[in-house]
C-alpha cells in the first residue's frame, strides 16, 4: 500500500506507541489523576509532565495549555468560547474565514444562528490565502473573535497569522489560529504568533487519535464549553486521558526534533510529485505557486476529463491512499467549501499528501499508478470503472 493521505492522519511514531503501551500496560496500575492516592498521582505526574512538553516545544506556559478529544474539541471551545467571553464584554461580532475547517467555520455558523452573535466570512484568493488586509477590513469596534487557519488542510495554502495577530492585539480583539495541519512542518511558536487561542491535534503529526491541544492564553478569559468536574482550571471538564496525553507529548516532541529535516524532505518529494503530475495531459495543480507560501507535503491538483471519486476508487483498487480533500467531509456527497471558494473544480481535484514516512519510491510508483488510472477512466468517459 501507498500511503499518500498524512493529512487526514499519519503514521504513528514509535515514540508515541511506546508511550501509549508504556501507560495501558497493567502493571503501570494508572489511576484517575483527580484522585489522592498513589495510582492518581501517578497519574497526575504524567499529565503534567505531558502539559510541559507539549508548552516547551510550543513556547507556552503548561498553564496556557488544556489537553482536549482532538482538534475539533479544541476549535470548538476556543471558538466559542472566546466569544461568549467577547459578549460578555459587548462584542457579539465574529470574523473567520471562508477556508476555515468545519469545526471553526460550523462554530461561527451556530454562534451567529442562535447565539446572538454576527458573523462576517472573508473570502479567499484564488490560491487558498486569507489576504490580512481583508480580515483586518471586516474588523469592527464590537468584534471578539477572529479565526484564521495557520495552513489550509485542503490545499495547503499557508497565512501569516503572526502580522495578523499583533495588528488584532493593538484592537483588543482575540485570535484563534487552527494548526492541526501545519504542525507537522510548520513550527508553531506562540512566542511569534500572537495568539489567543490555537487547536492542535496529535494524530495528524505522529500521535493517537482521540487526544488534541487547545492552547488559551493565560488572563484572556474563556467560557467553557464542557461542564463537569472543573479539570484544567476550569475550562475543559472530564477525566484526563493520561496515557493518550503522554502519547500525544511524545508525538509533539518528536515532530519538533525532526521537523526541519522532514519538511526539507517532503519538499523534494512534494517537488517531484507535482512534476510527474504535471506531465499527464490536463493536470494543473492548485494552491499557491510559492513553495514557501504552502506546506511542503501537500499536492493538489485538478485533472481534467476524469471524476475525482472514480480516480480515487480506482487508486484505492491499485494500492493508493489518496483524497479529494479533507476527510471530515469524506463521503458527504457534497462539494469542498474550500475548492467552491477559490473557485476550483470539486470534481476532478486530488488531494496528495505526504507525511514523516513518505519514501521516493512511494512518490514514483504512485505517480506510474496515477498516469494509468487516469488515462483508463478517459478511455471509459471520465467515470467508469471495469
Amino acid at each position: 500500500m501507498i500511503y499518500l493521505d498524512h493529512a487526514a492522519t499519519t503514521v504513528p511514531r514509535p515514540e508515541a506507541r511506546a508511550a501509549l503501551a508504556r501507560w495501558l500496560d497493567p502493571d503501570a496500575r494508572l489511576g484517575n489523576a483527580s484522585s489522592a492516592h498513589t495510582a492518581g498521582q501517578a497519574a497526575r505526574v504524567a499529565v503534567e509532565e505531558a502539559r510541559e512538553r507539549i508548552a516547551q516545544v510550543l513556547g507556552a506556559s503548561p498553564a496556557d495549555i488544556v489537553f482536549t478529544s482532538g482538534g475539533t474539541e479544541a476549535d470548538n471551545l476556543a471558538v466559542k468560547g472566546l466569544a461568549w467571553a467577547g459578549a460578555q464584554a459587548g462584542r457579539r461580532h465574529l470574523v473567520v474565514s471562508a477556508v476555515e475547517h468545519p469545526a471553526v467555520l460550523d462554530s461561527a455558523r451556530w454562534l451567529a444562528a442562535g447565539q446572538g452573535f454576527t458573523l462576517t466570512e472573508v473570502a479567499p484568493q484564488r490560491d487558498g490565502r486569507v489576504d490580512v488586509e481583508q480580515v483586518l477590513a471586516a474588523v469592527r469596534d464590537d468584534t471578539a473573535v477572529v479565526a484564521v487557519m495557520a495552513a489550509n488542510n485542503e490545499l495547503g495554502s499557508v497565512n501569516d497569522v503572526a502580522t495578523l495577530g499583533t495588528a488584532l492585539r493593538d484592537r483588543g480583539v482575540r485570535l484563534h489560529v487552527d494548526a492541526v495541519q501545519a504542525f507537522a512542518t510548520c513550527q508553531v511558536d506562540v512566542a511569534a504568533w500572537p495568539v489567543d487561542g490555537l487547536a492542535l491535534s496529535a494524530h495528524k503529526f505522529g500521535g493517537p487519535g482521540g487526544v488534541g491541544v487547545a492552547y488559551l492564553r493565560r488572563g484572556v478569559p474563556v467560557v467553557p464549553v464542557l461542564h463537569g468536574g472543573g479539570q484544567d482550571r476550569g475550562v475543559r471538564s472530564g477525566t484526563f486521558a493520561a496515557a493518550l496525553d503522554a502519547a500525544c507529548a511524545a508525538a509533539v516532541t518528536a515532530a519538533a526534533a525532526d521537523r526541519v529535516a522532514v519538511h526539507e524532505r517532503l519538499m523534494a518529494l512534494s517537488a517531484r510529485l507535482a512534476h510527474g503530475l504535471l506531465a499527464i495531459t490536463g493536470v494543473r495543480r492548485n494552491g499557491p505557486a510559492d513553495p514557501a507560501c504552502r506546506l511542503s507535503s501537500h499536492v493538489h491538483v485538478s485533472i481534467e476529463g476524469v471524476d475525482g471519486e472514480a480516480l480515487l476508487f480506482a487508486l484505492d483498487r491499485a494500492g493508493v491512499c489518496a483524497s479529494t480533500g479533507s476527510a471530515c467531509h469524506s463521503g458527504a456527497n457534497r462539494a469542498s467549501h474550500v475548492l467552491v471558494a477559490t473557485g476550483l473544480d470539486d470534481l476532478a481535484s486530488l488531494r496528495l499528501s505526504l507525511g514523516w514516512t513518505t519514501t521516493e519510491d512511494d512518490v514514483d510508483a504512485a505517480l506510474s499508478i496515477i498516469a494509468d488510472a487516469v488515462a483508463h477512466l478517459r478511455a471509459a468517459g471520465g467515470g467508469g470503472l471495469s
